[in-house]
């Protein structure tokens, strides 16, 4: 009797213990999800890499920053893109351009493109949470700004050209 005692008082516990709980429709810890309770990627346009000669190396979604206040929030706040998004800033003057990486959480390939739409400089894989200035390597119009390794990943470089259509 002892032993089916201590036998029952060892399912009780496994039991507890497990949760053999309620309904299991939730569950008892629920999933951390990237990207839940920050700014979600809204498709704006798209946006594609050409290499010199004007053949298709790559191409994205983009989110579009054509105002001050899109411009200074970027991709702050944000865990997670998707490898085929990407943020396009447009800026009413081509001069030399500096972006940072204050609250940005990902790394970023940041992409400087004149008015002509050639790249004039990338930096790769910068720094999240960075406060200094990663300045463009001549005057540039455009940024577009993609998860770091991006480039090296779709051999995107300078001299490459982009094209893009807002929605």
């Amino acid at each position: 009797m002892r032993k089916l005692s201590v036998v029952l008082g060892f399912v009780a516990l496994s039991l507890s213990v497990v949760g053999c709980k309620n309904d299991e429709s939730e569950p008892l810890v629920k999933p951390h999800h990237l990207g839940a309770g920050q700014p979600q990627f809204q498709k704006q346009g798209e946006l594609t890499f050409l290499n010199p000669e004007g053949a298709a190396l790559s191409k994205i979604n983009i989110e579009i920053a054509d105002t001050p206040d899109r411009q200074q929030k970027g991709l702050m706040n944000r865990s997670f893109m998707s490898n085929d998004n990407g943020m396009l800033f447009i800026f009413d003057v081509e001069r030399p351009q500096s972006f940072w990486m204050r609250n940005t959480i990902i790394p970023l390939d940041i992409i400087y493109v004149n008015s002509k739409m050639q790249i004039v400089s990338i930096a790769k894989n910068t720094t999240p949470y960075s406060e200094e200035s990663i300045p463009s390597r001549g005057p540039a119009i455009y940024v577009v700004e993609v998860n770091g390794g991006y480039c090296d990943q779709y051999s995107i470089q300078p001299g490459c050209l982009i094209q893009f259509t807002k929605l």
